[in-house]
C-alpha cells in the first residue's frame, strides 16, 4: 500500500468510528433521557470521542504534509 492509501484507509476507519459512537448514542438515549446525570455522560462521552477520532485524524494531516 502506498502512504496516501494508507492515509485515506486511516481517514476512513476514523470516520466509520465516529458513525459507530453515533449510533450506539442513539440507541443508548431512550435510557439515558431519564437520567441528567446518565444524558451529560452519553452526550459526554460520545462528544469526547469524536474530538478525539478529530484530534487523531488531524495529526495524520500534519504528519502527510510535512511528509509531503
Amino acid at each position: 500500500m502506498t502512504k496516501a492509501s494508507l492515509h485515506m484507509l486511516k481517514g476512513v476507519g476514523y470516520l466509520i468510528s465516529t458513525a459507530c459512537v453515533i449510533m450506539l448514542a442513539l440507541v443508548s438515549w431512550s435510557s439515558a433521557s431519564k437520567s441528567f446525570v446518565l444524558t451529560a455522560c452519553l452526550v459526554g462521552g460520545a462528544a469526547l470521542s469524536i474530538i478525539g477520532m478529530l484530534c487523531r485524524w488531524v495529526t495524520y494531516e500534519i504528519e502527510k504534509r510535512g511528509d509531503g
